[in-house]
């Protein structure tokens, strides 16, 4: 028996916009604090209706082995049974931003 190979649709927001991708792979990464996307996944370009949005995804990843996404960027990762359209949407009733965080020295903790 053939096991299917399994497709996620990642949610997540980069500069001011939130991006929905497919990938055939998604796993932590062992760089803190990332998660990694491998194989992304675009519709095929002999469809009769060729969607700009996905396609500026399509050129914005083109030769992209493996994206590391910030854990704090990420919004849902979901398992489905096959592939969608890629999208890069405008946030609905304003901007989204990444919850801050800091690190290190400065970040105004006290180490009392």
């Amino acid at each position: 028996m053939k096991k299917e190979k399994s497709i996620y649709k990642v949610i997540f927001v980069n500069q001011d916009k939130i991006y929905e991708v497919f990938c055939s792979h998604v796993f932590q990464s062992d760089m803190y604090g990332f998660i990694e996307v491998e194989e992304l996944i675009f519709g095929e370009r002999s469809q009769l209706v060729v969607d700009p949005g996905e396609e500026k995804l399509k050129a914005e990843f083109t030769g992209v082995k493996r994206s590391y996404i910030p854990m704090h960027a990420i919004v849902r990762i979901d398992e489905v049974e096959k592939e969608g359209v890629s999208k890069m949407l405008e946030p609905a009733g304003g901007k989204v931003k990444a919850f801050p965080v800091t690190y290190g020295p400065g970040s105004g903790k006290s180490s009392d």
